[in-house]
């Protein structure tokens, strides 16, 4: 039986990846070092001029011996508008040594273009970038977001992932179900490999392949991460999982008023 593109791609008004209290937290290896890193991912619900709203907060850090070579950390919170799943702002810095980052984005649909501010580097703002078609978020939140679709192995969504200042169209691709152990459990899973077919750049012209694993069971937990590089493969394992709270209730649409207002929610860092 044919299905069409939009039951098993929510392109026009897409699922949050993450519901309110949700928190995923993954440890990351690399090569023969099994915990050189954790990411966590946690999505909280919060209300901006009586608006519901959600964030997600994404947490990068290096850990144990990589930590003594090359201490890294880095945070990211995107603001999703709960009644479209759409993307209204994002606020991320990191600190790698002496070298540090601190960067914002906020984005007008209406226009289509998103506003970008460096905050160390102002020679870098770019005040008007055009947002191509499709429902932007940054890679592993795009990678998440496949756990709301329906796809079998063969099935393709589009995702238009954010790379700092730069939108990147991919396809994400059901490539196979694959049974895994993990710290967790044992779980049927589908692998998906984001590909980028047209024009590709960055880690994707240089030929880099990232996976996601996700469970098969009803809370389609993505429970693995792979991104193969030339110089070596980081898997990120999923070790701890909280549940969400209760849901999030779709309120009115964030109006243009209330997306300028969420600079105040993303201040500049000291």
């Amino acid at each position: 039986m044919f299905f069409p593109l939009a039951a098993v791609c929510a392109s026009s008004s897409p699922s949050l990846a993450l519901s309110p209290g949700e928190v995923f937290t993954y440890r990351v290896g690399w090569g023969l070092f099994g915990g050189a890193g954790e990411i966590k991912i946690s999505a909280q619900k919060q209300t901006l001029a009586g608006l519901p709203q959600m964030k997600l907060t994404t947490t990068t850090a290096t850990r144990g011996f990589i930590r003594m070579l090359y201490p890294f950390n880095a945070a990211a919170e995107s603001i999703f508008d709960p009644h479209n799943g759409r993307l209204l702002a994002t606020h991320a810095t990191s600190a790698a040594g002496h070298q540090h980052t601190e960067a914002s984005m906020v984005f007008d649909y209406d226009r289509a273009t998103a506003s970008y501010v460096d905050r160390l580097h102002p020679e870098r703002n770019k005040p008007a970038l055009v947002i191509p078609s499709g429902n932007p978020a940054d890679l592993i939140t795009s990678l998440i977001q496949a756990r709301t679709y329906t796809l079998k192995p063969g099935d393709s969504c589009p995702a238009l992932a954010l790379f700092d200042d730069e939108f990147y169209e991919l396809t994400i691709v059901a490539d196979h179900y694959e049974k895994i152990h993990t710290s967790l459990g044992d779980f049927e899973t589908l692998v998906l490999i984001p590909r980028m077919e047209k024009d590709p750049k960055g880690m994707f012209k240089r030929g880099a392949e990232v996976r996601v694993w996700i469970t098969q069971d009803s809370r389609h937990l993505p429970v693995q991460f792979e991104v193969k590089l030339k110089f070596g493969t980081a898997v990120a394992h999923l070790t701890d999982y909280t549940p969400p709270a209760l849901s999030l209730s779709n309120g009115p649409a964030m109006t243009p008023r209330a997306v300028t207002a969420l600079a105040l929610v993303m201040p500049p860092r000291s």
